[in-house]
């Protein structure tokens, strides 16, 4: 008897939370490919969608979901169906990381202290966000600006899509790597598909780190971080090969250099995504190796995933539907 294309939907709501993208933490749903998987994500904190702490953080994750058929080599994609806000509040610093500026500049700037306790407990250098789902905004509680208003249009995403890391390397839910991580890329939200190289039975994918928004390399070192309702279903891809994370929207395919902050220059992360797209286009798309150069070359859009990070290369899938006329 034959698999449905898609199965019925399960559910995850998980009690206990991990922050490291390990292969030994215990399974805590098995899911077969084409089921749609419905679960919660609690913010980079530990608190949920009623704004009760289940978690130390930072980024406490969801899973791991154990994927049947999946085996090392392969590649296992995930597509997001639905990453939606599910509480009215968020939190982000309140000053841009030090990373992100020059030298010259950082004697000058303010302290990163806003008011002790107002986010968590502890803390005095988060600032708090309304998050208005009947209109899809963002605004920012306080402080208030006196030159503009501070609201914006919610784009929630997940900063955290990971499979356990190869061998017995345990990573925190802070930095990224090849088996994704702590990606915080703003173009993982709805309708993203991520694919990820698999180097365990299983894959053991996890989940967390929701943000209603975050701007490209998320330079405060944060988005405006809350919990979210995710919906997903997977699929494996047999022997792919993949050596690093991919995404794919409506509009466009990306390979993302993916490292751990600090640990290299951005130059590094661009030349993995380069050549990464280099394999993507010949291998997926059919491309010549030199029409794959050109096509980089010339549609290509480089984006700073995280500040002294992960870059990604975009090609629009507009420059790939354009097909040679065939000779009569």
């Amino acid at each position: 008897m034959k698999l449905a294309l898609i199965l019925c939907a399960s559910a995850l709501n998980a009690e206990t939370y991990h922050r490291t993208f390990y292969n030994k933490h215990p399974v805590k749903q098995r899911i077969q490919p084409g089921e749609i998987v419905t679960t919660r994500t609690l913010d980079s904190s530990g608190k949920d969608h009623e704004s009760v702490e289940r978690s130390d953080g930072p980024n406490p994750l969801t899973g791991p979901f154990f994927v049947e058929g999946a085996e090392p080599g392969d590649a296992l994609e995930i597509r997001f169906s639905k990453v939606r806000l599910n509480r009215d509040w968020g939190y982000s610093g309140y000053r841009l990381g030090l990373f992100a500026m020059t030298p010259e500049y950082i004697e000058k700037t303010y302290p990163p202290v806003y008011k002790r306790d107002l986010v968590r407990k502890g803390f005095a250098h988060y600032v708090p966000w309304d998050l208005d789902r009947a209109h899809g905004l963002v605004r920012l509680r306080e402080p208030g600006s006196q030159a503009i208003k501070m609201e914006f249009p919610a784009k929630p995403m997940l900063g955290c899509v990971g499979v356990a890391a190869p061998g017995d390397w345990a990573p925190t839910s802070s930095p990224s790597g090849s088996y994704g991580g702590n990606l915080d890329y703003n173009r993982i939200g709805e309708g993203a598909t991520v694919t990820l190289p698999v180097y365990h039975p299983g894959a053991l994918l996890f989940l967390g780190d929701g943000h209603a928004l975050q701007g490209d390399g998320e330079p405060t070192g944060n988005g405006v971080e809350t919990s979210m309702d995710v919906e997903f279903s997977v699929k494996v891809r047999k022997r792919a090969g993949l050596t690093g994370p991919r995404v794919e929207t409506a509009e466009a395919i990306i390979s993302i250099g993916s490292q751990p902050e600090f640990q290299s220059s951005l130059d590094r992360a661009l030349e993995m995504a380069t050549t990464d797209m280099v394999q993507y286009l010949m291998k997926d798309h059919g491309l010549e190796e030199w029409a794959a150069h050109l096509l980089i070359a010339f549609q290509g859009k480089y984006e700073v995933v995280t500040a002294r990070g992960s870059m990604a290369l975009v090609i629009p899938k507009a420059a790939l539907a354009a097909k040679p006329q065939r000779p009569k």
